[in-house]
C-alpha cells in the first residue's frame, strides 16, 4: 500500500455529497449556488423562468408524433362528424319552412315530407354522435400513450442524471415535476385536443353554411372573430406568467411538505412545529395567490366571449327579422342561421376557455422539459471488465465539488488485492469523497482511478458497481419483507444463501424473535425495527452480494457494543480475500486493518498499521487520544 498526496493550502471542509442512501451532506456554498432558501424546512427556491409558450407548445405537440396516424384518423372522423352535425340546422330550417307553407298555403301540411325531413335530421345527429364518440376514443388513447412515453422518458432520464443534479434539487421539487406536472400535462392535452379540434372544425363548417344561407348575415357574424382573438390574446398574455408562478409555487410547497413529513421526529424534538407550520402557511398562501390569479384572469375569457356572442346574436336576430319582413329570406333560413350563429360563437368561447388549460399544461410541460434537458452524466464506457482481482489505484487524482473550494489535489493511493484499507480523519476531510469517486458517483477533474489496471471511466457504471458492495451509515431499506430486503443484494440467491448471510451477520438472531420472522414487512421508514437491526440487514445484503470490492462507511455506527463485536467478526469474514475500504470514526473498529490512511483537508497525512501510527504520535495518535484517553479521564 502506497500513497502520495499534495495537500491543498486552500482546502476547505468537504461538502461530502454522498451516494444514494448515504448520509446527507452539508454544503453551504453549494446550496447557495443552487438557490436554496435558508431556514428550517424552507424547501427549494427555484429560479423563475418566463414561459416561452409557442416553442414549448410545439415541443409538447411533438410528443404526439408517434401517434400521427391515429391522430390523422381522429381528424378525419372529426371532419365527418362535424360535417354531419352542421347539416342538422339547415335541415331543421327546411322542416320549419314545410310547417309554415302548410299553415299559410291551401294544400295543408305535408306530414310525410315533414316526417322524412325530421328523421333525416335525427339520423344525422345520431351518426355524428357515434363518429365523434369513436374520435374521442382514438384521441384519448393517443394522448395517454404519449404521456406514458413522456413519463417513461423522465424515469429513464432520472437514472442518467449525475448525483450532482440531485444535490442541487430537493426531492419534493423533483417529485412535483415528475408527478403533478406530468399529470397536469395529461389533463391539459386530454381536455384541449379533442375540444380544440372539434371547435375549430365546427367554426369552419358553420361558416360555410352561413355563407350558403346569407352572405350578409355571415359577414356580420364574422366580426366576432377578430374581437374574440383580441380579447383572448390580451387576457392570455397576463395569464401565462401567473400559470408559471402557480406550478413553481406548487413545487416549492411539495418540497417543504416532503421535508417536513420526513423530518417529523426532528421537528418535534426541537419544538419547531410552529415554525414549520408558518413556512407551510406562507407557501400555501403563495400557491393560493398564484392559483387564484391564474384561474381568475384566464377565467375572464369565458364571460367576455359570452357577452360578445350575445351581442352578435342580437344583431343577427334584428337584421334577420328585417330580411324576413322584406321577403329576402324565409323564416326557416333565419331560424337555421340563428342556430348557426350560436354554433359559431359557442366553439369560439370553448376555444377561448381552453386557453387557460393549455397555458397551464404548457407551463407544466416546460418544467418537465427542464428535467429532460438537464445535463447527463458522462458517456458510459464500453470496456468489458475481466474477473476482478481488486487492485485499486488512485493516480494523481484532483477533485472539488465547486471550483472555488479545492478539496482533493494530486492524490495517489494503491490498494492491493485482499487488503483492508481504513480511512480515518475529521469530518470534512474527504473520506466519503474517495468512495464517491471510486463508485463513479462523481468523476475527478484530473488524474485516473484504476481497477486492476483498467481506467474506471472506461467501464460501464453498472458493471463497475456490480463488483462493489456498500454498507452505509444511513441505512436504506425499501417497503417489503426482511427476506426481500436481504435478497436485494443478489436476486438469484437461493433460500439457503439468504439464510446463511442472515446467520453470518446476526440478523437471524433477532428475526427469529419477530412474530412473522423473515416475512416481517418493513415500512417505508423502517420504524418497526431498530436502527441497529436495520444496519444489520444492510450488512446481510452486502454479505449475500459477495462483492470483490467492499466499502464500509461507518457500517457499525448504529449497533450496540456487544453486537458490534459480533458484527466485526462477520465483517472480518466478509473482508476475507477481497479489497475493502473502511471509513470509520470509531477507531476501535479498524485496529485490524492492513493499512490505515489518515486524511486531513483532502490529503493523506499519515499511513500505516494501528500500532505503527500510535508509535509515531502524529495525527492518528491525536485522534486516538481524543477518543479514548479523554474519555478515560
Amino acid at each position: 500500500m502506497s500513497t502520495t498526496s499534495t495537500p491543498s493550502p486552500a482546502a476547505s471542509p468537504e461538502p461530502t455529497p454522498a451516494a444514494p442512501g448515504a448520509k446527507a451532506p452539508e454544503r453551504p456554498a453549494y446550496a447557495a449556488q443552487a438557490g436554496r432558501s435558508g431556514g428550517p424546512f424552507g424547501g427549494a427556491r427555484v429560479a423563475e423562468k418566463s414561459l416561452n409558450f409557442l416553442p414549448s407548445l410545439r415541443r409538447l405537440l411533438g410528443e404526439l408524433q408517434p401517434e400521427r396516424w391515429v391522430l390523422l384518423g381522429a381528424v378525419l372522423l372529426t371532419v365527418v362528424g362535424i360535417g354531419l352535425s352542421v347539416m342538422g340546422p339547415r335541415i331543421l330550417g327546411q322542416a320549419t319552412d314545410i310547417i309554415v307553407a302548410g299553415i299559410t298555403g291551401a294544400g295543408g301540411l305535408d306530414f310525410y315530407r315533414l316526417g322524412t325531413t325530421l328523421l333525416l335530421a335525427l339520423g344525422l345527429y345520431v351518426v355524428s354522435s357515434l363518429v365523434l364518440l369513436l374520435q374521442g376514443y382514438l384521441l384519448n388513447g393517443a394522448v395517454q400513450r404519449s404521456v406514458r412515453r413522456l413519463r417513461d422518458g423522465v424515469e429513464a432520464k432520472v437514472h442518467r442524471l449525475p448525483l450532482s443534479y440531485f444535490d442541487r434539487q430537493t426531492r419534493g421539487e423533483l417529485l412535483s415535476r415528475v408527478t403533478n406536472d406530468i399529470d397536469n400535462v395529461a389533463q391539459s392535452l386530454q381536455q384541449t385536443l379533442s375540444q380544440l379540434l372539434t371547435s375549430l372544425l365546427t367554426v369552419v363548417g358553420v361558416t360555410i353554411m352561413m355563407f350558403v344561407i346569407s352572405p350578409v348575415l355571415a359577414v356580420i357574424a364574422l366580426v366576432t372573430i377578430p374581437v374574440a382573438i383580441g380579447v383572448t390574446t390580451v387576457i392570455g398574455k397576463r395569464a401565462q406568467k401567473l400559470f408559471v408562478a402557480q406550478w413553481k409555487s406548487t413545487g416549492e410547497l411539495n418540497s417543504h411538505i416532503e421535508e417536513a413529513f420526513t423530518g417529523q421526529s426532528l421537528v418535534k424534538v426541537f419544538g419547531r412545529q410552529r415554525e414549520v407550520e408558518q413556512v407551510f402557511a406562507d407557501k400555501n398562501d403563495a400557491v393560493y395567490r398564484a392559483s387564484f390569479g391564474a384561474q381568475f384572469v384566464s377565467g375572464l375569457i369565458m364571460p367576455t366571449m359570452f357577452f360578445i356572442g350575445n351581442l352578435n346574436y342580437v344583431v343577427i336576430a334584428v337584421v334577420g327579422g328585417l330580411r324576413v319582413a322584406s321577403g329576402t329570406m324565409t323564416l326557416g333560413d333565419v331560424q337555421a342561421f340563428i342556430q348557426y350563429s350560436r354554433q359559431f360563437t359557442q366553439p369560439l368561447t370553448q376555444v377561448a376557455s381552453m386557453a387557460n388549460l393549455l397555458q397551464s399544461g404548457v407551463a407544466s410541460a416546460e418544467r418537465v422539459f427542464e428535467v429532460l434537458d438537464a445535463e447527463e452524466q458522462t458517456v458510459e464506457g464500453v470496456v468489458t471488465l475481466p474477473p476482478v482481482r481488486g487492485r485499486v489505484e488512485f493516480e494523481h487524482v484532483s477533485f472539488s465539488y465547486t471550483p472555488e473550494q479545492p478539496l482533493i489535489e494530486d492524490l495517489t493511493i494503491t490498494a492491493e488485492p485482499g487488503q483492508t484499507v481504513a480511512i480515518v480523519g475529521p469530518t470534512g476531510a474527504g473520506k466519503t469523497t474517495l468512495v464517491n469517486l471510486l463508485m463513479r458517483f462523481y468523476d475527478p477533474q484530473s488524474g485516473r482511478i484504476l481497477l486492476d489496471g483498467v481506467d474506471v471511466t472506461t467501464i460501464p457504471r453498472a458493471l463497475l458497481r456490480s463488483a462493489v458492495g456498500m454498507v452505509l451509515q444511513d441505512t436504506w431499506l425499501f417497503h417489503g419483507t426482511i427476506h426481500e430486503n436481504i435478497a436485494y443484494g443478489r436476486p438469484d440467491a437461493s433460500e439457503a444463501d439468504i439464510l446463511a448471510a442472515a446467520e453470518a451477520t446476526y440478523v437471524d438472531r433477532f428475526v427469529r424473535s419477530l412474530p412473522d420472522g423473515y416475512d416481517t414487512v418493513i415500512d417505508e421508514e423502517g420504524s418497526n425495527v431498530s436502527a441497529g437491526e436495520r444496519q444489520l440487514i444492510t450488512i446481510a445484503r452486502a454479505f449475500l452480494a459477495d462483492p470483490t470490492l467492499l466499502i464500509l462507511d461507518e457500517a457499525t455506527s448504529s449497533v450496540d457494543t456487544r453486537t458490534e463485536v459480533l458484527v466485526q467478526k462477520a465483517m472480518a469474514a466478509l473482508r476475507s480475500a477481497r479489497t475493502s475500504f473502511v471509513i470509520a470514526h470509531r477507531l476501535s473498529t479498524i485496529r485490524d486493518a492492513d493499512v490505515i490512511l489518515v486524511m486531513e483537508a483532502g490529503a493523506i497525512v499519515e499511513q500505516g498499521s494501528h500500532t505503527e501510527l500510535l508509535e509515531r504520535r502524529g495525527a492518528y495518535w491525536r485522534l486516538y487520544e481524543a477518543q479514548f484517553a479523554a474519555a478515560a479521564e
